[in-house]
């Protein structure tokens, strides 16, 4: 008959918690991305001509890609914000001209995959009010608005404003952009599948290395290595924590150094072709208390009650109240309260690792085919121990998909 102890082992070793060191660990992982494929030309082109058909039932003359997403997302082109303005100028007809520092047009050139004129601007030249002056070059349907993309900095929102002639009015780009950005296409969710499959491999080659002493800075480290190994362009964001400060739900200043039976929470992604990963586990590193383990139960029940709940057609805001009824029914919250859930349920993910729509309170937005969300009801307990299982899905016309599978137990992944 087997001991109490023997028992213990035996079912560490079957969930892979602490089992191998960290170069065997490693070495149990691979590359996966080398099937992959980037988004391809017509894509990009598919995208800008829906967004010129949105514009052009809005009366939005043009939208402004400032470097960063929006304009990798439209045009492919990676480039970063700067105190120079870096950018495009998408009409609601027509070919898109870019806007960059004259020295840097031959660089641009090297990157471009849209085809469009890229016009320059000296160092002593305002590239705002060339801007401006470049929208009655285009064609811009009778649109008297331009959008400007959300993520761009407020100084160069604040030279449009000075630069800009009637009729044209600023509003913001999100309008075109989230329109375009939310309804992820098969190619999209192909590349973020395969990112949740690394980083679901990650998460559990991690486990697999804990050992007690190890510091969070240096699981931080494996994470970055292992993210590497099988494929990703680099450790996108990682967060790790260890006993108390799991009721952090972003982390604290300070490393901690696992003990036994320390609950662990990491929530870590990485990148594949500009699409992001995002994916916590909670589990122990030992023995779970009586609280924990119920607790944790509450929590995989949230998640499942927000994934059931998420239909086609139903406002975003009703995924986050099935998840906090489902809470409030073990005692917890209500609401914001804790113990409970102190932030939304959920965020959607692309290109950028939170972006529209949201699972948030009162969201009215519909749910549709093509969106993705996180699915994370955190529960806290102040000053104890927090619990957060985050998986993602994405909507189809028969309801949502999970990415990947949810945790099975407290002591597994």
């Amino acid at each position: 008959m087997s001991t109490p102890k023997e028992t213990q082992l035996s079912a560490r070793i079957s969930t892979e918690i602490g089992t191998k060191t960290p170069q065997q660990a490693l070495d149990s992982l691979c590359n996966m991305t080398g099937d992959l494929t980037p988004i391809p030309l017509s894509e990009f082109k598919a995208r800008i001509a829906k967004a010129q058909h949105y514009m052009q039932q809005h009366g939005i003359g043009a939208l402004y890609l400032n470097a960063g997403t929006n304009l990798a997302y439209f045009t492919g082109m990676q480039w970063y914000a700067s105190e120079r303005l870096v950018g495009a100028l998408l009409p609601a007809k027509g070919d898109l001209v870019y806007l960059a520092p004259t020295f840097e047009i031959d660089s641009l050139n090297e990157l471009k995959l849209v085809q469009g004129e890229i016009i320059g601007w000296q160092e002593h030249e305002s590239p705002y009010a060339l801007a401006i002056s470049m929208l009655s070059e285009l064609d811009t349907a009778g649109g008297s608005k331009l959008g400007v993309d959300e993520s761009t900095q407020f100084f160069i929102v604040d030279g449009f404003n000075k630069a800009l002639e009637q009729p044209w009015q600023i509003i913001n780009g999100a309008e075109v952009t989230a329109h375009c950005r939310m309804h992820k296409s098969s190619n999209e969710l192909a590349l973020i599948q395969r990112a949740m499959d690394m980083t679901l491999a990650v998460h559990k080659a991690t486990a697999s290395m804990l050992y007690e002493g190890i510091t969070t800075t240096e699981v931080e480290a494996f994470i970055n290595d292992a993210h590497k190994k099988v494929g990703a362009s680099g450790n996108y964001f990682c967060i790790v924590l260890f006993g108390k400060a799991t009721s952090f739900p972003h982390g604290v200043k300070d490393p901690q150094i696992l003990k036994k039976n320390d609950l662990v929470l990491i929530d870590t992604g990485c990148k594949v072709h500009g699409y992001l990963s995002d994916i916590t586990r909670t589990y122990c590193f030992g023995e779970p208390t009586d609280k924990q383990r119920a607790l944790w139960e509450s929590e995989k029940r949230a998640q499942l009650a927000a994934f059931n709940a998420a239909k086609v057609g139903i406002p975003c805001g009703d995924v986050d109240k099935a998840a906090r009824d489902s809470l409030a029914k073990d005692g917890l919250g209500p609401d914001y309260n804790l113990p409970g859930l102190p932030h939304r349920t959920g965020h959607g993910i692309g290109m950028d690792i939170h972006e529209w729509p949201y699972l948030v309170k009162d969201n009215p937005h519909p749910l549709a085919p093509g969106m993705c969300f996180s699915n994370e009801p955190m529960i806290v307990v102040p000053n104890e121990f927090g619990i957060r299982l985050e998986d993602h899905f994405y909507m189809t016309d028969e309801g949502p998909v999970w990415f990947t599978e949810p945790s099975s137990a407290i002591d597994a992944l």
